[in-house]
């Protein structure tokens, strides 16, 4: 039994939660007499109910996020009716702002705000020992870092084997971009390097070799950036893949001497371009430097094997369909590996909220609280973007059609007005833009290029063969048994090491190399 539960709904199985472990990381003597016990949205509530149940907890900390709202909603009202003398605290994005109002307020006994690696200890200690004098909505305010335990300790050997890796050399971010929480988390702030690396080092000994960065700006403080890329260089192995996100126009020569040295697939950088237009930017206080970004996305493409996810926004205040659609153009012909088409959400508390009377937006009332419409861009062609989206990702960001996915644009002067033509006309064929099983897609791909687009069914049946084939299928789907192909490719030992989306975008060339 555990005084202290600390729990969540994590989106999927292989997520692992960052806060839940700073908070146990930080409750000191607390920590004996306290559990973490984590759970998935799609588990049965009246199973995880029962799991805290057992526990016999006097107080309950709920980590509340966009995508556990509504059954986090539900679980805390169930938990409260079976046993109202628990303590039930809320912490978290979804309850830190306009949270006035959430139906999941009403039935807890406390929410605190912003980072609450210290006002939670606290708290738990103010509950437990009878002199509760906290009102119930806390604001946390900012640590200090350098006194923040690490929580890198806390990760299981199942984690090790089973679930996404996550750390962080800094917390915060200096732009303001309206769209984003972290424009309400300024300044940056840097936790001791050598206790951080140090950390990663004894991960780095327990067998983790995928590392996920959360800093939202990793390489600002290049002293930092260097350190940690030097670090892992020195470990480098077939095994090891990083993942960092980036601020797209800066990238000096201290930070690309570095970069080039890594094997290719190895560093992924998640990239927010998000608009090209230098008016919307303007709109959404963003400031970026395009003609930079195309320098830095051209040399990583050209001379490194960095894997870039780099980020676009649909539905933003002055973006018309025409404008994105040139911003879209604009990155596939710098040609990064994936490119996540995602739409605006209004996040609480972000300032985005200021354009709603002059652009005329309007948002989903719930999670993930999408982009409806607004005044240059209809509901209708709203929905058909969502489609878009999903269909890119299926197509292009899969990594299953690199080759034949150019052949959609081949014949056009535009790769987004051909992209969308395709997702209207997959659409109108399939009904949904989910579960499309492969040989299925494929065999549609295969039928728009042929009967639609004109070419040659011969070429178009051997690039699609190809790319379904350079994952290690070798059965082959019965549309293209017709064809005089050849043997499937071989897989190579450096390909399969790799995260299975990042080895698929990786060239043959490469892996073996």
């Amino acid at each position: 039994m555990s005084a202290i539960v600390l729990s969540t709904l994590n989106a999927r199985y292989w997520h692992s939660s960052f806060g839940l472990r700073y908070l146990m990381a930080n409750l000191e003597e607390l920590a004996a007499q306290s559990v973490m016990l984590e759970f998935g949205i799609k588990d049965q509530l009246s199973d995880v109910l029962e799991s805290i149940l057992q526990e016999r907890p006097k107080i309950v900390g709920f980590g509340v996020y966009i995508w556990n709202l509504e059954p986090t909603t539900r679980l805390v009202t169930d938990l409260k009716r079976l046993a109202p003398e628990i303590k039930i605290v809320l912490g978290g994005p979804e309850v830190s702002y306009e949270a006035d109002n959430l139906d999941i307020c009403e039935h807890a006994d406390y929410i605190i705000s912003g980072e609450a690696d210290f006002a939670f200890p606290n708290l738990c200690r103010e509950i437990l020992n009878a002199e509760e004098s906290s009102p119930k909505w806390i604001a946390a305010g900012v640590p200090e870092l350098s006194k923040v335990q690490l929580p890198y300790e806390l990760y299981t050997e199942e984690d090790i084997l089973q679930r996404v890796i996550y750390v962080e050399a800094s917390r915060g971010c200096p732009f303001t971009c309206e769209f984003c929480l972290s424009a309400l988390d300024i300044p940056v702030r840097q936790f001791d390097i050598d206790e951080f690396l140090a950390a990663m080092q004894k991960l780095h000994n327990q067998g983790v070799r995928q590392f996920k960065f959360v800093d939202r700006t990793f390489n600002l403080n290049m002293r930092v950036s260097r350190a940690i890329l030097e670090f892992f260089l020195e470990r480098m192995s077939d095994d090891l893949f990083l993942h960092f996100e980036m601020i797209p126009d800066r990238l000096p020569d201290s930070l690309r001497d570095l970069i080039v040295r890594f094997p290719p697939g190895s560093l992924q950088f998640e990239v927010g371009v998000q608009t090209f237009n230098d008016t919307v930017g303007q709109y959404i206080s963003r400031r970026q430097n395009n003609q930079l970004l195309e320098d830095n996305f051209r040399f990583l493409r050209n001379q490194t094997g960095v894997h870039i996810h780099a980020d676009l926004i649909v539905g933003l205040p002055g973006e018309s369909l025409e404008s994105f659609g040139t911003g879209f153009n604009r990155l596939v012909r710098l040609d990064p590996q994936e490119i996540q088409v995602g739409m605006l959400k209004r996040l609480r508390g972000t300032p985005i909220t200021r354009h709603d009377d002059e652009w005329q937006m309007i948002y989903q009332s719930a999670p993930p609280y999408e982009i409806l419409s607004n005044r240059l861009i209809s509901f209708e062609t709203m929905q058909r973007m969502r489609r878009f989206a999903k269909y890119w990702d299926l197509i292009a960001n899969s990594g299953n059609f690199r080759q034949s996915r150019d052949l959609i644009w081949e014949n056009r002067d535009s790769e987004f007005d051909a992209f969308l033509n395709f997702s209207d006309w997959l659409y109108s064929r399939e009904s949904q833009s989910h579960g499309i099983p492969l040989t299925r897609l494929a065999e549609q791909l295969f039928r728009f290029l042929v009967d639609v687009e004109g070419l040659d069914e011969e070429m178009v049946a051997r690039s699609i063969w190809d790319d379904y084939t350079s994952g290690g299928r070798e059965d082959r789907p019965r549309f293209l048994k017709k064809f005089d192909l050849p043997n499937p490719q071989t897989r190579s030992n450096r390909q399969s090491k790799l995260p299975q989306r990042q080895a698929k975008h990786t060239p043959q060339a490469e892996r073996t190399s």
